[in-house]
């Protein structure tokens, strides 16, 4: 029910729907902020977060709630709200409401719930759905008195072809479809081209974001990840390059549809900047109409929305069950196929002691609450059930509380940051339970405790993640190099008193009088990148060194008896022939420009030169008497 004054204006229901890049997300925060109050719900927690903070910076935290399954950050007057789609708090009033990616009403797992928000979640004053054009269909015929408004896509998308993942362009995405394939590409991408960012959905927000700020600022110029990036999530990415055109949508291994090629791929490009995509590794070359449908964006309409009954009766569970079941009455809706809570529901209404116990419409009501857990652990479904019936099991005796125990157990056994990134991963996935739990308004006795350890946990257990990951993917020395190689007037480096060389911070070789022995790489990439690196910051200190050596006089030099000139006690050349008073000499070193070179070698030669006439005085005047004439017969001979 609405409190709008008589007369004033109906409120407006508005579809904005376009491809990827055309900056609904942003028009729906930019209406919102224009109200006194709003609410948007968003497709993933990731993306939940990085609108939240978005809002926060331009009104303060003071005014902006984040609601998700496993973090509620609530503050006393919240005047805006930043959820997932399922944790909309569609009981508080609002003037503003919008919920984002309206197209998944079509998915198989979810569709449901964003049909539910399509048809029923209502701002006071202006509603705003956005999605994919494919919409336009759907909604005319659910939402006929619905505005629609169409956005143009702000830059081109084009197809680059296959190309080698050794031969992919700076700030590329690389999209793969498994956790193994994600990592095995990033470790590729480490060896030949200096480390990757790792982006999962899988992942916390917080190392999401840590990854995520790794490719952004140019420490690495890859990013490898799964489909999540699909999602909206905004990061500079000017080529998306495929590594597999299947993916296993949890029942079966299947190619790509159009419309999921094209959110991923329009990734590609920022605002006005065009963007490619393309395919590598093993993927195939994508067939000509695929690439003409994804560059284009013309797609199939979505023939209709998952639905499921959102009015249950909870007279009996019998009557439950069936109200989940029950059809559809209107045309371009489709009953969906049992979710997980729909699942998790029949599997303990087989349960006795489960059906005795409810019998009472209280007890009904905690039953498909607790049903409702997300599966974040992903292990067999026996034993998400069996969690599921150990929460209703506290919830419905005794205190009616999950028991501090029981928690406390759980958490003590994650409480730990050892292991690989698999064992991180997991362990971040069960943490997403317990605050879950926390985050659950009457399961817990002390729910405010818990949420701030949970909390507490999955970020250090994130901060561990992104440093193993970093470790992992990442060749810091490399990386650091050839990021200042592109931004060559920025570049770190440095010579200590000893002549250690350090670029961006990291130790890169030796510089000892007029030469410079760069440290040896562990591949081939990283002996280019030091000696690229030596070139371009170590190339200065020699030019100005040997600008020196040509302005020293004799007493800067020595020579050894092996032939090494010295210059201020460090090796600067070695003798190489000519005459005993016209000498050849070799330049130690092979950095600095060519004519500095030249004068540096050639004061060397006048010093051998100088250092001849002295210490060989005697057969300098003899030489001279020859040449002028003053010996002759048996004497010129002997001479």
């Amino acid at each position: 029910m609405s409190d709008r004054p008589s007369g004033a204006a109906p409120p407006r229901l508005v579809a904005v729907l376009g491809p990827t890049n055309t900056g609904k997300t942003h028009l729906a925060v930019e209406r919102m902020l224009g109200h006194a109050s709003g609410m948007i719900g968003l497709p993933l927690r990731l993306l939940a977060r990085e609108v939240y903070d978005r809002i926060v910076k331009l009104r303060g935290a003071r005014c902006v709630a984040l609601i998700t399954g496993e973090e509620k950050i609530v503050p006393p007057r919240p005047q805006y709200f930043v959820c997932t789609v399922e944790a909309m708090p569609l009981s508080r009033q609002v003037e503003f409401l919008a919920v984002d990616e309206i197209q998944l009403c079509a998915d198989r797992e979810r569709g449901h719930v964003f049909t539910h928000r399509l048809l029923h979640a209502r701002g006071t004053a202006e509603t705003m759905l956005l999605g994919a054009a494919t919409m336009a269909p759907l909604v005319r015929r659910l939402l006929p008195h619905a505005e629609i408004v169409s956005r143009e896509r702000f830059s081109n998308l084009t197809y680059a072809g296959p190309k080698k993942l050794t031969r992919l362009p700076r700030r590329s995405a690389v999209v793969a479809f498994s956790a193994d394939q994600v990592y095995a590409i990033a470790e590729l991408i480490r060896r030949q081209r200096g480390g990757a960012a790792v982006v999962m959905g899988s992942l916390s927000p917080r190392t999401r974001n840590a990854q995520v700020a790794l490719y952004q600022s140019g420490e690495v110029d890859f990013l490898v990840a799964t489909d999540a990036i699909g999602m909206g999530l905004n990061m500079d990415v000017d080529h998306v390059a495929f590594a597999g055109l299947r993916k296993f949508d949890g029942r079966r291994t299947r190619f790509l549809t159009p419309q999921e090629t094209a959110q991923i791929a329009g990734r590609a490009g920022r605002y006005q900047r065009d963007g490619t995509f393309g395919v590598t590794g093993e993927a195939d070359d994508m067939d000509p109409d695929l690439v003409e449908a994804v560059e284009q964006h013309h797609f199939q309409p979505t023939p209709g929305a998952e639905w499921r009954n959102a009015k249950l009766d909870f007279g009996s569970l019998a009557n439950l069950m069936r109200s989940l079941a029950q059809p559809p009455e209107r045309e371009g809706l489709t009953l969906a196929a049992e979710a997980l809570d729909e699942k998790t529901l029949r599997q303990l209404a087989a349960d006795p002691e489960v059906t005795t116990r409810a019998r009472d419409r209280e007890v009904l009501f905690r039953l498909w609450d607790v049903c409702q857990t997300p599966d974040f652990r992903k292990q067999a479904p026996d034993e998400h059930v069996r969690l599921v019936r150990d929460f209703f099991f506290h919830l419905t005796a005794g205190k009616r509380r999950v028991p501090e125990d029981w928690i406390a157990g759980q958490f003590a056994g994650l409480d730990r940051t050892d292991g690989d990134i698999d064992s991180l991963a997991a362990r971040l996935s069960s943490v997403r339970t317990l605050a879950y739990v926390a985050n659950r308004p009457d399961w817990l006795a002390d729910a405010a405790g818990w949420q701030g350890r949970t909390h507490a946990l999955e970020d250090r257990l994130s901060d561990t993640l992104h440093e193993r990951l970093m470790a992992r993917f990442v060749d810091r020395r490399t990386s650091a190099l050839m990021r200042g190689l592109r931004v060559r007037e920025e570049m770190l480096a440095g010579v200590s008193a000893d002549g250690a060389v350090t670029v961006e911070g990291h130790y890169v070789g030796k510089l000892t009088g007029v030469q410079f022995e760069a440290a040896h790489g562990t591949s081939v990439l990283e002996e280019k990148a030091l000696r690229s690196a030596a070139t371009h910051a170590v190339g200065p200190e020699i030019n100005r060194r040997l600008g020196k050596l040509a302005a020293e006089p004799d007493d800067a030099f020595a020579l050894q008896p092996d032939g090494v000139v010295l210059w201020r006690g460090e090796a600067a050349g070695v003798l190489a022939g000519g005459q005993p008073f016209s000498p050849r000499v070799r330049l130690l070193g092979e950095l600095g420009h060519d004519a500095a070179r030249q004068r540096a070698a050639r004061r060397l030669e006048a010093f051998l030169a100088a250092e001849a006439s002295r210490r060989l005085a005697g057969l300098r005047r003899l030489e001279a008497a020859v040449a002028e004439g003053h010996v002759k017969g048996l004497a010129r001979g002997l001479a």
